[in-house]
């Protein structure tokens, strides 16, 4: 009978203990836990840490919290001319609300990646079939990203999911007729670069013939300047010498100071001696006759 009670007593400890445990919800940060009863959903843990539940009655469930990745799937786009691109790019997303997303997804993963790759395919569709092929190839930036996520924000939130980033991995033409669009793309630019080209030098030889215009007037001003300081010159010259001429003195001055030019010029070389007969001007000059 001892036996019998003292193995009563460890079942009875185990199952208080059993009972203890069941009772507990623990809680990680990257987590939540949905409390379930008779299937629907009664309560949302967000915060780690541990919390209880009713045994039996209660049952608990898991959701990430943290960022998770969906890739989808290749697919074909058309552009706004009816050409076909290839597209193949993936999200980030995360639930934001734990208890919408269990109510309308029924907290299934797969559910929710259906209906995150249905609303991003369709915002990316309709995104570049506004756009022309030659705008999706030479503007693969950040604005087709911001379309895609704003198409599909209000379209998600209703199962309480979240697309935080759209990146396209690769967004190209099918192979069958890459090179034709290539080359018209590069004959297209090589076009509008000749037209710059022919432009430019339209203007460059407007600015020449302009300039060599201005030049020709400014040389024709300084010219024509130059000449009439010329003439200002010799009039100048010639009223210094008629001034000279009026008065005896200064004409015999001026005759000296001729005469001694000229024998100046006239000693070159390395001989300094010269003869002058006595009739000469200059012998005349130094002799004072």
């Amino acid at each position: 009978m001892k036996k019998v009670g003292k193995y009563i007593a460890i079942g009875a400890v185990v199952l208080v203990l059993a009972l203890g445990l069941s009772c507990l919800v623990i809680t990680n940060r990257n987590e939540y836990k949905l409390v379930r009863q008779f299937g629907k959903v009664v309560r949302v843990i967000d915060q780690e840490g541990i919390s209880f539940r009713v045994p039996f009655l209660q049952e608990t469930s898991t959701l990430p919290k943290e960022i998770l990745l969906y890739d989808l799937v290749p697919s074909d786009v058309i552009t706004k001319e009816k050409k076909t691109m290839i597209s193949d790019s993936y999200v980030l997303w995360k639930i934001t609300d734990p208890l919408k997303f269990a109510q309308s997804l029924n907290s299934s993963m797969s559910n929710a990646e259906n209906r995150i790759n249905t609303a991003v395919y369709n915002a990316t569709k309709n995104t570049i079939g506004s756009l022309y092929q030659d705008e999706v190839i030479s503007g693969r930036n950040g604005e087709l990203a911001d379309a895609v996520i704003a198409s599909v924000e209000n379209n998600l939130a209703q199962y309480g999911i979240e697309i935080l980033a759209f990146e396209l991995k690769q967004l190209d033409l099918p192979d069958d007729n890459k090179n034709s669009v290539y080359e018209r793309m590069i004959s297209e630019r090589n076009n509008i670069a000749a037209t710059y080209t022919a432009e430019g030098n339209s203007e460059a030889k407007v600015i020449r013939n302009t300039t060599d215009k201005e030049v020709a007037i400014q040389i024709s001003d300084a010219k024509r300047q130059a000449e009439i300081l010329v003439a200002e010159g010799e009039a100048e010259y010639m009223k210094i010498l008629a001034d000279a001429y009026s008065d005896e003195e200064k004409t015999d001055f001026y005759s000296y100071v001729r005469s001694l030019d000229a024998l100046k010029l006239s000693m070159t070389g390395e001989e300094k001696t010269v003869i002058l007969s006595a009739d000469s001007p200059v012998a005349k000059a130094f002799s004072g006759e």
